[in-house]
């Protein structure tokens, strides 16, 4: 486990003892679904060992019941299906939920913009992904990546809904029971562990 998330832990593990959680666990993933009826927060977990670097692999998907005290939630999570955009491989992978799978989606590379930070005019408050279905393109921004590409997929890809190119917010709760939040932070809005 990296020295970043050991000290994250830490600091997590103290805000729970000092809120007399003291036997607290922490969760932490991609948010894919998020049902505000049903209090519902919905995502993939984080398996990697190193900040900085997530790995969107756990299935099946874990599902916690928002915390009761509305002053223990940060905003409120968007969820999406974009798990990674890899661009050793040239490839999306996507979290299907009707499939309740994985899918790796091949692409071509037609354009690609790096060291693109949030306030960078090709992307300050503009709506991401783009998507042409004529061309069969999608532009997306990964934020993490700071990147800005547009990749050509296939006939069928480019049906994938909406949802399949957005990368769901990053969200980390405390729990007791397992299934249910006492605290859930929302770690891509609020940016407050990151560099």
């Amino acid at each position: 486990m990296g020295m970043y998330r050991s000290l994250i832990l830490v600091l997590m593990s103290s805000l729970l003892a000092l809120s007399g959680c003291v036997d607290g666990s922490v969760d932490q993933g991609r948010t894919v679904a998020f049902d505000k009826a049903k209090r519902e927060v919905t995502f993939i977990r984080d398996t990697s060992p190193v900040q900085g670097k997530p790995d969107y692999n756990h299935l099946p998907p874990v599902t916690y019941k928002i915390p009761d005290d509305p002053a223990e939630m940060g905003p409120e999570p968007r969820p999406g299906g974009r798990m990674k955009l890899d661009m050793e491989k040239n490839e999306v992978v996507i979290f299907d939920p009707e499939l309740r799978n994985f899918v790796h989606v091949p692409f071509r590379l037609l354009d690609k913009q790096e060291k693109i930070a949030k306030d960078h005019p090709l992307v300050k408050d503009k709506k991401f992904p783009i998507i042409d279905g004529t061309k069969r393109t999608v532009t997306m921004y990964s934020s993490r990546q700071k990147t800005l590409v547009t990749i050509e997929v296939s006939d069928t890809d480019i049906h994938r809904p909406e949802y399949a190119w957005i990368a769901g917010d990053e969200v980390r709760v405390y729990y007791r029971e397992p299934g249910k939040a006492l605290r859930l932070m929302n770690i891509t809005q609020t940016d407050i562990f990151k560099k």
